[in-house]
């Protein structure tokens, strides 16, 4: 029997469909990425944002379609299927199983009781076997994988509904991840991506202290492993140690992923953050003294409820101060059963989106100026394929994270090898990419 797996939303949310794919892998099912050939079809899905929420509804509807074909079991799972698991099953009878978040080993018998005929649900808080899965099936195409660190989270922002989905903070024991980065590193992947709801605060629930230094310098003796990259690091748990292993251990990249979703002070202290403007300036002023050729990356939310002109111009000031090398910027988005969703004076979306217009183009000058800097300069690229209409190689440099930022052109005479570091010169670059030839 043929199976195909949809996953929509975060990177954690992939690792928990790979996951799945390695148990599945067990059995003597066949994946497929063709709907149509398709027998089982399991749909991991997302809802941490509106947005996120409608294409979650929207791809079971569409998959549920093939149910009137081929396909004889569908499947829900993750956030969408925790929070909305009543509605679902009323709402779209086709869905044959349902899988919260901590639920994700069932799938073989999900898909064993929905071929009997029957509806599958399951819903359970994390345990230690989720906490050391087996094997994973790696789906990124690529040479780059992401590895959760940690489940759930203990910060209660006020516009998330993250803890209540995925329960409190666990992390995963040091041996067990550093026995999953040698599995991977053993089938050719060269770049591993550190990730949870907060990597800063790893360990603090096993070992009573934060732990994530010594993640990395453990990770650092893996032979072939090449570069280590960290996501999602709140800005109050930064430590010096953590900066102290950045700058001192080659295979852990200089990036920091630091989502800081607001610089007014008030609006901040109502998102539920730990931190205000001061502190965050004065955060980033040390990460820069200390590890010089870090780059950093950050998130801002902007409409949050009753946030004015004057706080949204405090955010383009301070975007205009601290020159991120990288920004994204999300409109908020109010989530039932929220804090901030019960807050007055919710913002208008036309006005959401003219704000996050004004905040990207203010940094695709600064990302347009960086980028112009680093003309003559040599780097280190990771090669991930080739483009034959342009006849030039494409990769990245350790300042770029998959999917979120940008990529390096390399143009060379001679075959590159996907998965090969090369060094090149910069010639050309825009506003978020580098184009460059490579030095023999």
């Amino acid at each position: 029997m043929k199976i195909m797996f949809v996953s929509l939303g975060c990177d954690k949310n992939l690792v928990d469909s790979e996951v799945m794919l390695g148990l599945i892998k067990e059995k003597s099912y066949e994946l497929t990425n063709m709907e149509e050939e398709a027998d089982i079809i399991v749909v991991n899905t997302c809802c941490f944002i509106n947005d996120a929420k409608e294409e979650s509804i929207q791809t079971i509807l569409e998959m549920a379609e093939y149910k009137k074909g081929k396909c004889k079991v569908l499947i829900a799972a993750g956030c969408l299927s925790e929070r909305y698991k009543d509605e679902i099953l009323k709402e779209i009878p086709e869905v044959d199983a349902l899988l919260g978040t901590s639920s994700y080993d069932e799938i073989l018998n999900a898909i064993d009781k929905a071929l009997e005929g029957k509806k599958f649900t399951s819903y359970k808080d994390i345990n230690d076997n989720l906490l050391t899965y087996k094997d994973r099936v790696n789906t990124t195409g690529g040479y780059y994988s992401y590895v959760k660190i940690a489940e759930g989270c203990d910060k209660h922002c006020t516009y998330c509904i993250i803890p209540s989905l995925r329960g409190k903070y666990k992390s995963r024991p040091v041996e067990v991840i550093v026995e999953e980065v040698k599995n991977l590193v053993s089938k050719g992947i060269k770049e591993i991506i550190l990730v949870a709801q907060d990597t800063t605060v790893y360990g603090i629930d096993l070992y009573g202290e934060y732990k994530i230094a010594q993640l990395l310098e453990s990770l650092c003796t893996i032979e072939d492993l090449k570069w280590i990259r960290l996501l999602y690091c709140y800005p109050e748990e930064i430590s010096d140690a953590l900066l102290e292993v950045m700058k001192n251990n080659e295979k852990v990249c200089k990036y920091l992923d630091i989502p800081i979703q607001h610089a007014d002070d008030d609006i901040l202290k109502q998102m539920g953050r730990k931190t205000t403007q001061e502190m965050l300036v004065n955060k980033i002023n040390k990460i820069r003294e200390m590890v010089p050729e870090i780059a950093i990356r950050t998130t801002l939310i902007t409409g949050f409820p009753g946030e004015t002109k004057q706080q949204h111009e405090t955010v383009i000031d301070f975007v205009k101060k601290m020159q991120f090398d990288r920004l994204g910027v999300f409109n908020y988005s109010q989530e039932e059963d929220t804090p901030a969703a019960r807050l007055p004076e919710q913002i208008e979306e036309s006005i959401k989106n003219k704000r996050r217009e004004e905040i990207m183009m203010i940094q695709q000058e600064i990302s347009k100026e960086k980028t112009a800097s680093m003309i003559g300069k040599t780097i280190e690229v990771l090669i991930e394929g080739y483009l034959p209409e342009d006849r030039v190689y494409i990769g990245r440099s350790y300042k770029d994270a998959p999917g979120v930022d940008g990529y390096v052109f390399v143009k060379s005479d001679i075959e590159i090898i996907s998965g090969e570091f090369v060094k090149a010169k910069v010639n050309e670059t825009s506003e978020y990419d580098l184009i460059g030839e490579m030095i023999e």
